[in-house]
């Protein structure tokens, strides 16, 4: 891989670090229900709503993970290798998702 490519893909990664890290960090203040609950209903709809920001920010963390380990790939030079196959992942994969592990038969 080129090394204008490389930095290119480092740059976006760093990036979408940096907006994952202030989304998880707000995603962290616990939402304010207020304490007038007068319904199951309404308890029930704060159970579901908090279930739901549990998942979202669980997702985030997970590709926040998928970033690290693609900057920490490139520190040791094995960035863009396919982790099951070992061929080099394509650009139009790693153009769309730069944090990509597979190939894109080793993705199918």
């Amino acid at each position: 891989m080129q090394d204008d490519q490389l930095k290119k893909y480092k740059t976006e990664l760093e990036k979408e670090r940096g907006l994952l890290f202030i989304e998880i960090k707000n995603d962290e203040q616990p939402a304010d229900f207020g304490s007038d609950i007068d319904h199951s209903d309404e308890k029930t709809d704060q159970t579901e709503e908090l279930s739901n920001h549990l998942v979202a920010s669980q997702d985030l963390k997970n590709r926040l993970d998928e970033i690290d380990v693609a900057l920490s790939k490139i520190h040791s030079g094995k960035y863009g290798v396919c982790e099951k196959c070992g061929t080099t992942i394509e650009k139009e994969v790693l153009d769309v998702a730069p944090e990509s592990r597979f190939c894109k038969n080793c993705k199918l």
